[in-house]
């Protein structure tokens, strides 16, 4: 049940890994009302069930986080035709749709806050990460486009690109062995927990983060650098 006076936080992706760790983070504050759409309530591969979801549910979205993403790996001669509309339309067109649904409240308030949780990979690709690559260098094109849009609404987006995080996923699509050589290659020598990356986005989305904006944040334990 959404409580008055706390700001409504919309964070998709939300059941597991890194959104789950984000939800938790900020409901633990007690200074928010976190709302995380099952995939029965709100289908982000479906620009219309996001419509439909939000003809629902009236409540006002302050903050939003575009979290979930898929990553279907491949190279160019490997992608399928249905791989390539379902990662553009999870990844890239559904943060759009989000957005669009949400920013008219926001502006009334002159007050919002928006992250894009993008990846290392949309500052730099391998390969088979084509589609991937693709989808979040776009978002953090998104992010700079929105805060120019945006800011005279004090409406503040950004982008944080983690690098490889301790989640379920990374445990079940990289192999023990090749975590370990992975590890091998980042300055701190281990991956990030779900918390750390939470913690970042806990300031961009607080009061506390009243300048920060258009920026596309990299937190990857110097693995980049």
């Amino acid at each position: 049940m959404v409580q008055m006076n706390k700001r409504n936080v919309l964070i998709t992706g939300g059941s597991r890994g890194l959104g789950k760790a984000i939800g938790g983070l900020l409901d633990e504050s007690g200074r928010y009302n976190v709302i995380v759409p099952s995939r029965e309530e709100m289908d982000l591969s479906s620009t219309r069930k996001i419509t439909d979801y939000f003809n629902r549910n009236k409540t006002g979205v302050d903050i939003l986080i575009n979290n979930a993403g898929i990553n279907i790996l491949g190279g160019i001669e490997d992608i399928a035709e249905n791989s390539l509309e379902e990662m553009l339309a999870v990844n890239l067109v559904a943060p759009l749709k989000l957005v669009q649904s949400c920013v008219a409240h926001m502006k009334s308030q002159m007050w919002g806050r928006i992250v894009n949780i993008s990846s290392i990979w949309g500052i730099r690709s391998k390969e088979r990460r084509l589609l991937y690559s693709a989808t979040k260098f776009g978002l953090n094109g998104v992010t700079k486009s929105l805060s120019r849009e945006l800011g005279g609404y004090n409406i503040l987006v950004n982008s944080v690109c983690p690098g490889y995080v301790n989640t379920e996923l990374t445990s079940k699509n990289i192999p023990l062995e090749e975590q370990e050589k992975i590890k091998s290659t980042i300055p701190l020598g281990r991956f990030a927990e779900p918390g750390e990356i939470a913690e970042l986005v806990r300031f961009l989305v607080s009061d506390e983060n009243s300048y920060i904006t258009g920026q596309t944040i990299i937190i990857d334990g110097g693995f980049l650098a």
